[in-house]
Formats: structure tokens, sequence, C-alpha cells
């Protein structure tokens, strides 16, 4: 048998079972769905802000327990009738057990979002290391009717 086929055959094979281990260590790991511990909670302040230039700014509070990787609280705002959300920035959390405040400020695409009545969600979510590889476990997601003023 010549050298070169075999050589060619062998990065296929690694390849193969490289996604193979991966495959298996995500399903492996938890779901990405929230699953709070008892305690966990997020709040959404009732009012945010969004400047003229778009930059929009959400807050609240947040309680977690128990992470192993890194957390951060991040936000998204959605306004009327579009199913589009906009992230609005992310804040590093301390999981203590104790209610930290968080705040985020972010910007939109020009005209995505103006002062008035928005839906914003607010996500506690960890970096969990599985197999060497960071996988996002969601802590506790909150949702809240917030009014969006200027200034």
């Amino acid at each position: 048998m010549p050298v070169r086929p075999a050589l060619s055959v062998r990065p296929a094979l690694t390849a193969t079972a490289a996604a193979l281990l991966l495959l298996g260590t995500a399903v492996a790991a938890p779901s990405a769905a929230a699953s709070s511990a008892p305690g966990e909670t997020v709040t959404v302040n009732t009012v945010g802000k969004i400047a003229a230039d778009g930059t929009v700014t959400l807050s609240g509070t947040y309680r977690c327990t128990a992470a192993t990787g890194p957390v951060f609280v991040s936000s998204s705002v959605h306004q009327g009738t579009s199913t589009v959300r906009y992230g609005v920035g992310g804040t590093k959390a301390v999981c203590d057990g104790r209610l930290h405040a968080w705040k985020n400020t972010g910007s939109v695409p020009a005209g995505a979002v103006k002062a008035g009545a928005a839906d914003v969600e607010a996500t506690v979510t960890e970096l969990r290391p599985f197999g060497g590889l960071p996988l996002p476990v969601v802590h506790v997601v909150g949702r809240q009717e917030v009014k969006l003023t200027t200034g």
C-alpha cells in the first residue's frame, strides 16, 4: 500500500474523532435552559434610558450561587411588533448568594428602539468548563416591561 494515501486518510479520521469527542462533550453538558437554583434571581428596573445616539442603559439586581466559571448578566431589549431583540451590554457577576446591582449600556441600530414601552430580558449566564471548553449554563432569566426615557 502506498504511503501517501494512508497518510491522507489519517487526518480525516482524526478530524472525525475530534468532532465526535466534541459532540459527546456537548451532549453530556447541561442544557442551556434556565434552571435556577433556589434563591437565584434577576430583576430589571422598570425605567431604562435611551440617549440620542441610540445608547441604551438598563439596570436591575441579581443573586446567584454555586458558579465554577465566569458569570455575566446580559440584557436585551425588544420593542413593538418586531421579533428582533437587541443586546444591551453585559456585566461580570459574582455568584456569592448575595444581592448585587447590575447595569448594562450598549448601542442599538439607529431607529431600532425609541422612548416608550419596551420589553427587557436579563439573563445570568455562567461559562462553565466542560472537557476544556467553556459552555454556557443559564442560571436565571427575568423579563420586565420597562419605560425607556430620553436623557
